[in-house]
């Protein structure tokens, strides 16, 4: 589209604004290992079009990236996803998902900076890259919960194994979810807000 010889820049939809009632906002985190469902969750949860920064994969990446359950996979993130969702009327996420191949986590830390709580996506038959992701986050402090996909072919595991295989303290939830569906994203990212509050409120002086 050309706007040479106009003086009006577009600017974000209608759509795309701010509520008005929007007291407060809050920076979220969607990470995980290559394939897990973030940049999916990002895009069915976010009330406005999501940003993303999907490139298609190329032969350069052949023997570098481990993208071992997800063969089918022909794009990628290389930089982030960005959405936004109103809680209440009066509370906004902002939701940033990472990139998920390991040559691209150098910019997880830019990412993280600011951020109050962060969803690990896992896909249980990968379950092992789910331990550097993890053991980041508690490094960074950054509180979380885990967010099971369910994929079809997926092995299900009972919760509890789950935890001990991850090696999750018992007060960090897990909850299972479907990252195409608006609810189910919506679930995690409620049980996230919930899991932070009771952290807030566990710290407050008596």
């Amino acid at each position: 589209m050309d706007f040479k010889g106009s003086d009006t820049i577009p600017g974000p939809r209608t759509e795309d604004h701010l509520p008005q009632t929007a007291q407060a906002a809050v920076k979220i985190v969607i990470v995980g290992g290559f394939g897990v469902g973030k940049t999916t969750m990002v895009g069915s949860v976010s009330e406005i079009r999501p940003l993303t920064t999907e490139e298609t994969m190329t032969q350069a990446g052949v023997g570098v990236d481990d993208n071992y359950g997800s063969e089918s996979k022909t794009a990628t993130t290389v930089a982030m996803d960005f959405g936004r969702i109103s809680i209440t009327d009066q509370l906004v996420l902002y939701l940033f998902g990472t990139p998920g191949q390991e040559r691209f986590w150098f910019l997880w830390n830019g990412l993280f900076e600011g951020a109050l709580g962060a969803v690990v996506l896992i896909d249980t038959r990968r379950l092992e890259v789910s331990f550097d992701v993890i053991g980041r986050l508690e490094e960074r402090g950054v509180p979380f919960v885990v967010a099971v996909n369910s994929f079809p072919d997926a092995p299900r595991y009972p919760i509890e194994d789950l935890r001990d295989a991850l090696d999750l303290a018992d007060e960090i939830p897990i909850i299972e979810c479907d990252a195409r569906r608006r609810a189910s994203s919506r679930d995690v990212l409620m049980t996230l807000m919930r899991f932070l509050h009771a952290l807030a409120t566990a710290k407050a002086p008596a």
